[in-house]
């Protein structure tokens, strides 16, 4: 079998070509492509002889796992029904790039490793392909991962159906594979990151932030909190709006109170709320009953780690009046000093809580 060479833009790949891959997998071909750490050898994961032809020509053992790449994060979802908080601290963190998790697979007692990479020709490949994608590394057992196409011909040409020249991988070793079944992580094999990095998100505490449009009020309290535990590394704090439809910077209002504190929140960009950062934080602080509702009817299951940040915050046994904290989009300074006021009185509590 002569094997089909084909020469991508690493970062502007042919779609033609990219649709010619993802063909060739479908019908139970190999396909040899790069990304950004080595390159992989790619088989329909569905299509049992498919992954017993790709063992065979790596003289893979037939009871060593095989790593399933997807092309965006919130596709973990059809591989695990994990919804521990370091699962997706890793996810957010880490992906798209270099790291493969571990995780409980959808079948009872199975472990799957889920990857998604940080490479078009990849990204681009496995999501045309549409369905579960089979990579490891396109090597024989035993030598080293390669760099490039022409390392990885050595070995496989003529052992696979299509080969995609993407040029040299960014890192040239292999991903980081981390074990995230159990409260902490278990590096399997240091790869691109390094296992120190791994073993702080152990301990990892996620704080968010939710309001409607991520310029105001959540946006005080995410920089408030994040100023006020700069020493505690091991406390990350975010926010999201429930109802963000463009990237947009917080408001000159609130950037002028935080400011007044010694607090730059210039660089803010507004984000919606999304499955991975609600399944990541262990804490979800909103602004009012409403968001509440919005947050439970998009993810019922975080339901125990969502509070009204004025109630959480409030003194055991007080009665307070009302709950929410109103939004000072479009008034005038003033409504936005006493907004921070609220929030800061709150978050100040938060912090001895953490």
């Amino acid at each position: 079998m002569k094997t089909e060479i084909l020469t991508l833009h690493p970062e502007f790949p042919e779609p033609a070509a990219i649709f010619r891959g993802a063909s060739v997998i479908r019908n139970g071909g190999l396909v040899v492509f790069p990304t950004e750490t080595v390159y992989g050898i790619a088989a329909d994961f569905a299509n049992p002889d498919a992954v017993a032809r790709l063992r065979k020509v790596k003289n893979r053992a037939p009871d060593k796992p095989l790593t399933i790449m997807i092309s965006q994060p919130e596709l973990i979802s059809n591989y695990t029904r994990s919804q521990k908080t370091l699962l997706y601290k890793f996810i957010d963190r880490f992906w798209p790039g270099p790291l493969t998790v571990v995780v409980e697979a959808r079948d009872p007692g199975r472990t799957v490793g889920v990857r998604v990479p940080n490479h078009e020709i990849a990204r681009r490949l496995v999501a045309e392909v549409q369905t579960p994608v089979a990579v490891p590394s396109a090597n024989l057992e035993g030598k080293p991962a390669p760099r490039t196409l022409q390392e990885a011909l050595v070995d496989l040409d003529g052992q696979v159906d299509l080969a995609i020249d993407g040029g040299e991988t960014q890192y040239g070793h292999g991903s980081t594979v981390v074990d995230v079944t159990s409260d902490q992580p278990k590096v399997l094999r240091e790869g691109v990151i390094p296992a120190a990095e791994i073993q702080k998100m152990g301990g990892l505490k996620t704080i968010l932030f939710v309001c409607t449009g991520n310029s105001c009020r959540s946006v005080m309290a995410h920089y408030l909190l994040q100023h006020l535990v700069r020493d505690k590394p091991h406390i990350e704090v975010c926010s999201a709006g429930t109802s963000v439809f463009l990237q947009a910077k917080a408001s000159a209002d609130t950037l002028m109170v935080l400011g007044e504190k010694g607090i730059d929140a210039s660089g803010h960009l507004s984000q919606p709320i999304n499955t991975i950062l609600l399944r990541k934080a262990d804490l979800i602080f909103v602004m009012t009953r409403a968001h509440r509702q919005q947050v439970l009817e998009r993810m019922p299951e975080v339901e125990k780690r969502v509070y009204l940040l004025k109630e959480f915050a409030a003194e055991p046994g007080s009665l307070l009046a009302d709950l929410d904290i109103p939004d000072p989009i479009g008034r005038d300074r003033s409504e936005y000093q006493f907004c921070m006021s609220v929030i800061e009185q709150a978050v100040q509590k938060v912090v001895g809580l953490l």
